[in-house]
């Protein structure tokens, strides 16, 4: 009895997983790409990005691993956020992505993508200041470190 039922819950996980989507999973798991601080910052090459899919990243700047997330929306904007925000963020949850949508995982809250850094407050993805230089999004030490606090 027991074996059939751990099987019934085995399925009932196995299929959930394989209908969603994997971006939306990948706050979740713990699939942030290192990235390394040098000469003051952090460098992701444009190439790297595919249009309206969220890369996760972390850097360790203000004593911390500061966690964030990068996108490069459909209309040309490359759009970078803590994974954080100002009201969940003490559960340390971030987001994931579903669709089109950037999702607070504490409260379920939905940003959509072109919101991403247009949008601040509640639990708005918190804006990590970036630029475009030269085909890669460059982060500053200055500005990782300013949202050590998040994490």
């Amino acid at each position: 009895m027991q074996r059939k039922a751990f099987s019934a819950l085995f399925l009932a996980v196995a299929l959930f997983l394989a209908a969603a989507p994997a971006p939306a999973f990948l706050g979740m798991l713990g699939t942030h790409k290192n990235l390394e601080i040098s000469a003051g910052s952090a460098v992701i090459a444009l190439g790297d990005l595919k249009t309206d899919e969220a890369r996760f990243y972390k850097a360790r700047a203000g004593g911390k691993e500061v966690r964030f997330f990068v996108v490069r929306t459909a209309d040309g904007k490359v759009r970078t956020a803590f994974d954080a925000c100002d009201v969940c963020w003490p559960a340390r949850k971030g987001y994931k992505q579903d669709g089109q949508f950037m999702i607070c995982v504490n409260c379920g809250q939905r940003f959509h993508l072109r919101q991403v850094g247009d949008v601040h407050g509640g639990c708005n993805p918190s804006l990590l200041a970036s630029s475009v230089q030269d085909g890669k999004v460059v982060i500053g030490e200055a500005a990782l470190a300013a949202g050590a606090g998040y994490f």
